[in-house]
């Protein structure tokens, strides 16, 4: 089942017409994102399994130590975009509704098993379990 946020990211995605523009999108994303601070650019926060570099961090909210914010940065930006889309996904969720959360029909849903390398899929997945590991701890 998509979530809001999901079904969202898929009518912006519809309103583009080609891959073409799908990737510049993606681009622009990631430039968008912010900057994680240096201090989490080291191995301790790097996703195992990205062909590039990926920093991955959560935080508890201060006013709900329930809920999880997550941060991360990258040295691509497509990568970033693919980033900024997850995190709009999983960010500001429970551990609860981050375990719930399936990806791999938005994944499908959204094209990008056919247009993403075997790569940068398999980066995708890395990103999603770091996201469901630190969501766990």
């Amino acid at each position: 089942m998509l979530t809001q946020e999901m079904q969202k990211i898929l009518e912006e995605f519809s309103l583009l017409e080609d891959w073409e523009d799908r990737y510049a999108y993606l681009i622009d994303l990631g430039k968008k994102l912010l900057p994680l601070e240096g201090k989490y650019k080291t191995d301790a926060y790097k996703v195992s399994g990205c062909a590039s570099q990926v920093w991955f961090i959560a935080e508890k909210l201060p006013s709900d130590k329930n809920i999880i914010i997550f941060k991360a940065d990258s040295d691509a930006y497509i990568v970033k975009g693919l980033i900024a889309l997850l995190l709009r996904i999983y960010s500001g969720n429970t551990p609860e509704q981050i375990h719930a959360i399936e990806i791999q029909p938005f994944f499908e849903e959204l094209g990008l098993k056919k247009h993403l390398s075997p790569n940068r899929s398999n980066g995708f997945f890395a990103i999603v379990r770091r996201i469901k590991e630190l969501s766990a701890e």
